[in-house]
């Protein structure tokens, strides 16, 4: 770790944790609002939402959101030149939290997020579904891009969809996935990004 860098530590390792720096390219473009730039930068080629599958059922099936989980991380590592990923976990009190003890950036309408930096491995890992009050039931980050800013990942508060925008590529190469296609719609920049079936809350 370079000297200065700020690291946390967990389990031996020393992650690396970012700054309002490292955010300041999405803060300073989003704003509040219905369209995909409250949540993703106009500074891509193309722009998608991706809903999560239906809510658990009484046994606690999440196998559904599990194989939605991988499929988009497969796709973004075949798109993703090797790099180091910037993971971001929005602290909100009511799901249990990645890494809690660790300083916070502010992003958005003045959320804190621990965003440290890792890779695809740790964006399956580090959350572990089904523990608290976790709603969504998804493994994934809140907040994920690569070092390069190729593209952005990003599930607001309330949301029970993710925001994406990216290459042109990854957003067909998403609307073409057997495992995603079916959830997942092309959105303009200035268009209502709600999903159909959706509220913003």
């Amino acid at each position: 770790m370079p000297d200065g860098v700020k690291a946390f530590v967990k389990d031996g390792v020393a992650w690396r944790v970012g700054t309002r720096r490292d955010v300041a390219w999405i803060n300073e473009s989003t704003v509040t609002g219905l369209a995909i730039t409250s949540a993703i930068p106009p500074v891509f080629a193309d722009y998608a939402t991706l809903a999560h599958p239906a809510q658990a059922d009484s046994s606690g099936d999440i196998s559904e959101q599990g194989k939605q989980d991988r499929a988009l991380l497969a796709l973004l590592q075949q798109h993703t030149p090797e790099q180091s990923w910037w993971l971001g976990y929005l602290q909100t009190g009511a799901r249990r939290g990645v890494f809690e003890d660790a300083p916070m950036v502010k992003l958005y309408a003045g959320w804190q997020y621990v965003l440290l930096q890792a890779g695809p491995e740790s964006a399956a890992a580090w959350r572990r579904v089904g523990q608290g009050s976790d709603w969504k039931r998804t493994q994934l980050p809140d907040l994920m891009f690569p070092e390069d800013r190729s593209w952005l990942v990003s599930m607001l508060w309330d949301d029970d969809w993710i925001c994406i925008g990216g290459p042109t590529a990854l957003i067909a190469a998403m609307l073409a996935d057997r495992d995603l296609a079916r959830r997942a719609r092309r959105v303009a920049i200035d268009e209502n990004a709600t999903p159909p079936g959706h509220t913003a809350r």
